[in-house]
């Protein structure tokens, strides 16, 4: 069968080959892969920065955000021919952790856990792959291709999760602005799970042309480009999609009392930005500021982000996951374009 490979530390070595069947051993489930999601950690990976193979191999076969349909699945599973799913990516590490343990693999404490076509397993893009079946959720049958945002939506899933936790510390919670700095596809979702909670959006840019403006409105939610200082004065929950090391600092600056940030963005480095820690640790403490960080997830977020695209509209989802191209064309998916949101990568027809 065919797949899209590399060799994890080797800039330009992805390629598409034959590759052989999943071996049962991996999991009992077979699944026809329809579509794979193309994100920055598969830029990193293709250009030799990230991403590790399995053990006793040289390549690794690439992509993380699935779209499948079963082909076979044990009777007992849940699961039959036909069905639309997702894999999820992160797999408990084999001691277990005590967070691996109770399933919160996403939170696992000494880094041995596996990922999906990132770290020492095999990816979703390839023409068949296998899972068990408790690391595979069902993708609601109407979303068809749709169904491929399952796992940044995930990230999502788990922000808002943990955030909503962390929220209800207090003795009154009641949020009810939440700024999201960023219009990625991450960013996008997190407006759209803050929607669906009824909160008044607002969704920070640096552009002013393209899909995102109108797509961030049309979810329901205001769009700026202007400085974060009063948004960020403004809102009870912040969700910071971009990484960007100034932004973050303007956010935690002017946040106001009792806010929760979540970050969301990985920074990609090498800027220095001065930062008077001690000033920061005292409004943190004195505001009773909260601010975390939030990656991965596990299947209850899963299931979580498939239920919040069930209820989303899909033209909107459509306009998120807006190019596809198909296998043999893959590096035109890894090449950004002003127009894009999510590039997809189509292995078959949904």
């Amino acid at each position: 069968m065919k797949a899209l490979t590399v060799r994890p530390g080797q800039a330009d070595s992805a390629r598409v080959e034959d590759v052989p069947e999943p071996p049962a051993a991996i999991g009992s489930v077979l699944v026809q892969a329809l579509a794979v999601g193309v994100c920055g950690t598969d830029l990193e990976i293709t250009s030799g920065k990230y991403g590790r193979a399995p053990p006793g191999k040289d390549r690794l076969i690439l992509g993380h955000e699935s779209l499948g349909r079963v082909i076979e699945a044990p009777a007992d599973s849940g699961l039959k021919a036909g069905d639309l799913v997702a894999g999820i990516v992160r797999l408990p590490d084999p001691v277990p952790c005590p967070s691996c343990a109770a399933g919160e693999w996403d939170m696992c404490r000494n880094g041995k856990y596996t990922e999906h076509g990132i770290k020492e397993m095999d990816g979703f893009c390839s023409e068949r792959w296998r899972v068990d079946p408790g690391h595979i959720v069902k993708v609601a049958p109407h979303l068809g291709r749709l169904g491929v945002l399952i796992e940044p939506a995930s990230v999502l899933a788990k922000a808002w999760d943990h955030t909503e936790r962390i929220g209800r510390r207090a003795a009154v919670w009641e949020p009810r602005t939440c700024l999201v700095t960023g219009a990625g596809p991450i960013g996008l979702l997190a407006a759209l799970m803050g929607r669906q909670r009824g909160l008044d959006v607002h969704v920070l840019d640096r552009v002013t042309e393209g899909p995102k403006p109108q797509l961030v409105k049309d979810l329901g939610a205001h769009y700026h480009t202007g400085p974060v200082k009063d948004l960020a004065a403004a809102a009870d929950v912040i969700i910071e999609c971009t990484g960007v090391g100034p932004l973050l600092f303007d956010v935690l600056q002017h946040n106001q009392p009792g806010c929760i940030v979540c970050l969301t963005g990985i920074s990609s480095g090498g800027r220095t930005v001065p930062v008077d820690l001690a000033s920061m640790n005292k409004t943190l403490v004195l505001e009773n500021d909260v601010v975390f960080g939030s990656v991965n997830a596990n299947r209850r977020h899963y299931e979580l982000a498939a239920g919040a695209l069930a209820k989303a509209d899909p033209k909107c989802l459509a306009r998120m996951a807006n190019r596809s191209v198909p296998l043999a064309d893959w590096k035109d998916a890894l090449t950004r374009r002003p127009d894009d949101v999510k590039p997809v990568i189509q292995l078959a027809e949904a």
